[in-house]
């Protein structure tokens, strides 16, 4: 087995892409066996050296370790999100609380810690560079928030907390796949579907062939409460139905994972010496404070809520007569006045909006315009699942930067939404380059056929690839700071910034071409479509908002509280900080909301406001350069140079303010949500 396992040998393909080609299911749990007890043995041997702490024998041995692990650990991970199987989830459930188990044993390893403890204690006298220096201070960081100063006993109820937390997530995720299956919606014509586009009514038909109903019209839903197919469809009675699914799924499994995940991640922070977890969240943080993310969003929600309820009463003005405004009819009512006022038909625009021309002419393009990178198809690299696709990312000097895989179409095997990971993180230490991968979930068209975006599917994209770029971009020594591994609250921004090119004129022009004709998008639908945006700022902002605040709930809560029904401590969350507004759902339900129950996003979702905040400001600064003579791609490079390259080895607000010329400032996103006055 050592021999034919490919974890064991490690990847002789380029960049170490892993050899998907060769790894089978059966492979995972040696590796795994292997990994833990080589980094264990790794482990021990720092911390029991007879030669006193260095930083060389101790940070950066730790560094180096954990080879194997980390080698089947990126491609197990990876592949559960986007190609599982019954047989994955049985592993994960077995690999997950191990995992925690092994990272317990090594942060309340009290040799290690003590070594690292007196390095820390020396950290002055050491002669350590900033980055070093910088390093030093995370893991001893890592060390204290994992429980390494605690009493005996408190260490053992700290690893049962940790292994508890790792089960309950891996079966919210299970639950939540099971759920989105049982929720999908089951049309038996065409007919029902009309208001829908020609080619979405047939990915829909492709979907139900798909899920073994041939025949039938299925439409999937995706892991966030207002599905797009709302804004389309026009049986009033359909739409409140795809809706009343998305809504009420996994309840029954996954609330009570909530509210146990909520009290347990309550009595951890408190054992560390924390009054909620949030507190314990925002340490390591750039909030670092509960009080600056709270003033942050206290500013935001009255004016938020203000500017949905005259988007609700312009709505209103559309509607039959004697028909209330619904939440199943926001959306949809939303494009009779994006059609109506603005001459913008989202619908319309969708063949315009072909995915490969929105990638190569869009992305890619923007990518090159901006950093002087060029991307070259490998169809010769074989990723793990079909519809994958894999480039290799070249630098302006032609020098290879890593590979780029893409993974777009929705499938049951991968859960919802859209995300980034790696498969080989960059380390100029281990001598590895960056091999990254997106996830999307767009409805896949039949044979042949175009897979057409919707707006905020390009949106999506071109956000998904900042974070790509970010993992791509990483050129720094330390695996601990490479790429995306930054502050929570950070690590939203690059992407969020990639978002403005999918609007800049010269990029736009390049990709948005209908795909039979060839003929450009009409020249004034950028400023019509502005417009329109603005518009929808209320609506996008409250939902948002009700995200951040439900997160924040459930992790401000004191240990020893019970939140009791989990709809009801909902409700009541939400009607406590102004956001109790029927006509528009939280974008994420408790239910199914995994990026705080399934991912590390808990007490995190503010970060996508707290890192819009940085994104605007930034956007600003390249449009001022335009305007002061300086060129996109100098701007790209500064940008690249003082925030994309360096991961998480700097302090990154000194990072920001290194290129922009001083701190941030939060008026150019109010003013980008309709918020400034």
């Amino acid at each position: 087995m050592t021999t034919e396992n490919p974890f064991f040998r490690g990847s002789t393909l380029p960049y170490e892409l892993p050899p998907f080609a060769d790894i089978r299911l059966e492979h995972y749990s040696p590796a795994f066996d292997a990994g833990f007890t080589e980094h264990l043995a790794e482990i021990k041997a720092i911390a029991e050296s007879p030669e006193p702490a260095t930083f060389e024998n101790t940070i950066v041995a730790m560094e180096r370790a954990g080879t194997l692990l980390n080698r089947a650990a990126l491609v197990f991970f990876a592949q559960t999100s986007s190609d599982t199987s019954d047989a994955l989830q049985a592993l994960e459930q077995d690999v997950n609380p191990r995992w925690a188990a092994h990272m317990d044993a090594i942060n309340l390893d009290a040799a290690l810690f003590a070594r690292i403890d007196d390095l820390h204690e020396r950290r002055e006298q050491l002669g350590l560079s900033e980055v070093e220096q910088r390093l030093l201070e995370k893991h001893h960081l890592n060390f204290v928030r994992g429980g390494a100063k605690l009493s005996p006993a408190d260490k053992d109820r700290f690893k049962q907390l940790n292994e508890q937390l790792a089960a309950l997530s891996t079966d919210f995720d299970r639950n939540l796949l099971a759920a989105n299956k049982a929720g999908q919606q089951v049309f038996d014509s065409a007919e029902q579907l009309a208001g829908m586009s020609a080619d979405a009514v047939a990915a829909a038909k492709e979907n139900g062939e798909a899920v073994g109903l041939p025949g039938k019209y299925v439409i999937s839903l995706k892991n966030f409460s207002n599905q797009t197919e709302l804004a389309a469809l026009d049986d009033r009675e359909a739409r409140h139905r795809l809706l009343t699914a998305s809504l009420e799924r996994a309840w029954e499994t996954n609330g009570p994972i909530a509210v146990r995940m909520a009290k347990l991640r309550a009595e951890r922070a408190a054992m560390l010496g924390f009054g909620s977890y949030s507190e314990y969240a925002v340490q390591d943080r750039t909030a670092k404070t509960t009080a600056a993310v709270e003033d942050l969003m206290t500013r935001l929600i009255p004016a938020a809520v203000a500017n949905a309820a005259k988007e609700a009463e312009a709505l209103r003005a559309h509607l039959p007569a004697g028909q209330s405004l619904e939440a199943w009819d926001w959306t949809y009512y939303s494009e009779k006045v994006r059609l109506a006022e603005y001459d913008v038909d989202s619908e319309a625009l969708r063949p315009y909006l072909e995915l490969d021309s929105v990638l190569v002419n869009g992305v890619f393009h923007a990518a090159e315009l901006v950093y002087g990178v060029t991307f070259e198809a490998r169809p010769d690299l074989v990723a793990y699942h079909p519809d994958v696709r894999v480039w290799e990312v070249f630098d302006a000097d032609g020098a290879g930067i890593g590979l780029f895989l893409g993974d777009f179409y929705a499938r049951g095997s991968k859960r919802g939404g859209a995300w980034m990971t790696n498969y080989v993180d960059q380390s100029g230490l281990l001598g590895q380059a960056p091999v990254v991968v997106n996830n999307l979930n767009v409805a896949k068209p039949p044979a042949g056929e175009p897979a057409l975006l919707t707006w905020d599917e390009v949106r999506t994209l071109f956000h998904e690839f900042g974070h790509a770029l970010h993992g791509l971009f990483s050129d720094v020594q330390y695996p601990t700071f490479s790429g995306t591994n930054t502050p929570r609250d950070f690590v939203e921004y690059p992407s969020q910034v990639n978002e403005m090119w999918a609007e800049w004129p010269d990029v736009l022009a390049t990709y948005a071409k209908h795909y039979r004709t060839g003929e450009p998008v009409p020249a004034d639908l950028l400023e019509r479509m502005a417009e329109a945006d603005k518009f929808g700022q209320g609506f996008a902002t409250v939902e948002i908002l009700c995200a951040v605040m439900l997160d924040w709930a459930w992790h401000t809560l004191p240990a020893g509280t019970d939140p009791g029904d989990p709809k009801e401590f909902e409700a009541a969350a939400l009607k406590r900080y102004g956001l109790l507004v029927p006509e528009i759902p939280s974008r994420y339900r408790s239910s199914y909301f995994s990026h705080i129950w399934g991912n590390d996003y808990c007490a995190g979702y503010y970060s996508y406001l707290w890192s819009e905040v940085l994104d605007k400001d930034t956007v600003d600064w390249f449009k001022e350069g335009v305007a002061q003579g300086r060129s996109i791609r100098e701007s790209g490079e500064a940008f690249r140079r003082a925030v994309l390259s360096r991961g998480g080895s700097v302090d990154l607000m000194a990072a920001f303010a290194e290129f922009r010329g001083r701190a941030p400032e939060v008026e150019p996103m109010l003013r980008a949500r309709g918020l400034a006055d």
